[in-house]
This record gives structure tokens, C-alpha cells and sequence, in this order.
């Protein structure tokens, strides 16, 4: 066990970060519901901030990382409006215009976009065997998905509403562009902060994202949104767990990935939410545990096993 930890920490870091965006998932689904995207975005990030500047405060004497350099905040900064702003933008309009489910297919083309980047800006490759491993995972991410939408028309008794015309291929460009903002936040991380501290690296960018929503909501008139989620008490809650494994927790260990591994590895790592999100769901909210949803299990746990070994 002490050698996995020590030959793979990255690889380790990225699965991770999987299992605390399914926590995230849970808990931002919860609180979107009650105070909408814009409102949870803005606070979901103000929560996760004091967390860091609390524990920076305690563990370097200064909440905000002042002495990271012009090079560092300049390169983080962009990577948190490139992964937190920019991706999450098109990614939500995605939803509205071809559904949740259809984006999040096209969303998982994201590790393949960040191997490709990789490969271009920092020279990285990965080995036969690895694509092969990437390339089941993400087919066994897809199939699940693409299995759980077929199953929630079955329960609804409805065909799918397909949107039409420039706003089906709108959505389509969107969840791509969301995917591409997901990528380029992960390698612009690792050209600003390849050796950084990921917990002060992590808190730079949570600092932009945050910056970046605010000045879209002044720019939409919606700034009251997030204020008068204030008074959601259930939400707050749900979104402070959120808070926590999300912005906090799993981008700082995303961070720690991509320092660490491959970045194309490191994302398939990452995506794989979708998986295992299914369990808690089995547990939380009595859902039915499909034939699909176990072989799905069973063939991400064959890639990651390419992954590991390649």
C-alpha cells in the first residue's frame, strides 16, 4: 500500500478529486434547486475562500498567498477564469439548450482535450496502453450515462424533447466549450504552478473565479441573488459541504494531480464522477442499481487499471 501511495500519488490525488465531486454533486444538485446556478457559483467559492484563508492563515502566517510571484498569480488567475468561469458558463447554457445528460456525454470528451493539450503545450505522452486505458474509461462513462437517460424517459413514460434548429447546435458547441474550459484550467495550472503549494495554488484561483462571477452578475443585474440566498439555511448548508469537497478539497487535490501525473490521465481520473455517483444514489435516494450501471463499474475499473500499469 505504501508503495501505490508512493509510485502513483497523483493518479491517487485524481480519483481522489472523483470521489469529492460526487460528494460536491450531491450537495451543489441539493442547493441549485433552491437558489440557482448563478447564486451557488458566487458562494459556493466565497465559502470555499475563507476555508483557505483560514488554513493559509494558520499553516503560513498570511491568508492570501502574497508572495507567490507575478508569474505564478498572473497563470493561475487565468486558469481559474479559464476552469471555473469560462467552462462553467458554457457548460450550464449547455444544459439548458440539449439537456444535462447529453452534455455531460459530450463533457467527457474533456481528458481526451486535456492529453491533446498536454501533448502541444508541455510536451506530454501517453503510452499505448494508457489511451487504451483512457479510452475504456471513458466509453464506460458514457454508456452508463447514456443508460441512465434511457431509463428516466422509460420512468417518465415521455419521449426526450429534443431542442431544434442553432440552439441544439449551440448546446453541442457549449458542453464542448465547457469541456475545453475544464482542460485548459488543468494544464494552465501546471505551465503557472508546476512545483506551488496546491492548497495556496488552488486558493489564486478560487480568488479569480470568484472575482469572475461577481463581475457577471453586476453585468447581468443579478448580484441580490446570492444575498438573498443568504436567508436558504438548508441550501447554505449543502452548499458549505460542497464548498468543501468541491472548490476546496477536490480542486486542490486536481491541482496536486496534474503537478504529479499525466495530465491527460489525471482528468480521465478525474471524470470519472459519473461512476460513482451511482452508489451514493443506490443509498440516498433508493434508486435501482441497473445490469448497465455494474458493468459500467466493472470496465472504468479495467481502465484505470491500464491506466496504473502503463
Amino acid at each position: 500500500m505504501f508503495n501505490l501511495f508512493t509510485n502513483y500519488p497523483g493518479e491517487l490525488a485524481a480519483l481522489g478529486t472523483s470521489l469529492c465531486w460526487t460528494v460536491t454533486a450531491l450537495a451543489f444538485e441539493y442547493a441549485a434547486k433552491r437558489i440557482g446556478s448563478l447564486a451557488l457559483n458566487i458562494l459556493r467559492l466565497f465559502v470555499a475562500l475563507l476555508i483557505f484563508m483560514t488554513i493559509n492563515l494558520v499553516m503560513h502566517g498570511q491568508p492570501i498567498p502574497i508572495d507567490a510571484g507575478m508569474q505564478v498569480w498572473f497563470w493561475l488567475t487565468l486558469s481559474g477564469l479559464v476552469g471555473f468561469v469560462f467552462g462553467d458558463i458554457f457548460l450550464f447554457q449547455s444544459y439548458i439548450d440539449i439537456g444535462a445528460r447529453t452534455a455531460q456525454v459530450i463533457f467527457v470528451s474533456s481528458p481526451l482535450m486535456t492529453a491533446l493539450l498536454g501533448f502541444l503545450f508541455l510536451g506530454e505522452r501517453i503510452s499505448p496502453r494508457g489511451i487504451l486505458g483512457m479510452l475504456i474509461v471513458i466509453g464506460a462513462i458514457i454508456w452508463v450515462i447514456l443508460g441512465k437517460a434511457a431509463a428516466d424517459r422509460a420512468l417518465s413514460n415521455q419521449k426526450e424533447t429534443k431542442p431544434l434548429g442553432h440552439h441544439r447546435l449551440r448546446g453541442i458547441i457549449f458542453a464542448f466549450l465547457g469541456a475545453l474550459g475544464q482542460s485548459g484550467g488543468l494544464i494552465l495550472s501546471k505551465i503557472g504552478a508546476p512545483h506551488y503549494d496546491p492548497l495556496r495554488a488552488t486558493e489564486i484561483r478560487v480568488i479569480a473565479g470568484f472575482i469572475g462571477f461577481i463581475i457577471m452578475a453586476l453585468v447581468l443585474g443579478k448580484l441580490a441573488e446570492p444575498v438573498r440566498a443568504l436567508t436558504n439555511k438548508p441550501a447554505l448548508k449543502a452548499l458549505s459541504l460542497g464548498a468543501f469537497f468541491g472548490p476546496f478539497l477536490g480542486v486542490s487535490l486536481g491541482l496536486f494531480a496534474v503537478q504529479r501525473a499525466n495530465t491527460g490521465v489525471a482528468a480521465t481520473l478525474m471524470g470519472l464522477t459519473p461512476i460513482l455517483i451511482v452508489f451514493p444514489s443506490v443509498l440516498l435516494y433508493k434508486e435501482k442499481l441497473t445490469l448497465r450501471e455494474v458493468l459500467g463499474a466493472m470496465l472504468a475499473v479495467s481502465g484505470l487499471t491500464l491506466l496504473f500499469i502503463s
